[in-house]
């Protein structure tokens, strides 16, 4: 078997079985990578927070909830890549993603916008999961998981 891209942009090694047996957490403070941007829960929550090499992304939501599906998915998805590249990563290094989705029948159009991130070569674990709302005509959310170059 190949070794993939995503296996590339893990240094650190796998956790031991043994919870009693992995490290120490930091605080998450000192591991927080702060992007700063004008956000309405400013001060509620980090957008990445980073541990051991790993990136963990919170909700991301279209900048624009009036848009269509499509317009949305390319909104969210642009914002990952932005909020990836600031901190020292990328989408090849995207490990999993989940998305909430207001409406199931919609994978379709974030399928399409979907391909134009993420390489045949490279596509992450991803689950999609719906839910009842999100907000005023927001229509999907994404959180993801990403090894740090």
């Amino acid at each position: 078997m190949e070794r993939s891209t995503v296996q590339s942009c893990l240094a650190a090694p796998v956790l031991p079985s043994e919870p009693s047996a992995w490290p120490a957490c930091p605080q998450q403070t000192e591991d927080a990578i702060v992007i700063k941007r004008s956000l309405p829960y400013e001060g509620l929550l980090h957008e990445i927070v980073e541990h051991n090499g790993v990136l963990y992304l919170g909700g991301i939501v279209p900048e624009d909830a009036g848009l269509d599906m499509a317009g949305q998915a390319d909104d969210v998805l642009r914002q990952l890549k932005t909020l990836l590249e600031g901190a020292g990563s990328d989408l090849s290094c995207v490990l999993q993603v989940t998305i909430f989705l207001t409406d199931l029948a919609d994978k379709a159009a974030l399928n399409q916008v979907w391909k134009r991130y993420f390489a045949a070569d490279h596509l992450p674990a991803r689950a999609a999961i719906g839910v009842a709302d999100l907000g005023p005509g927001v229509r999907l959310e994404l959180t993801a998981i990403a090894a740090r170059r």
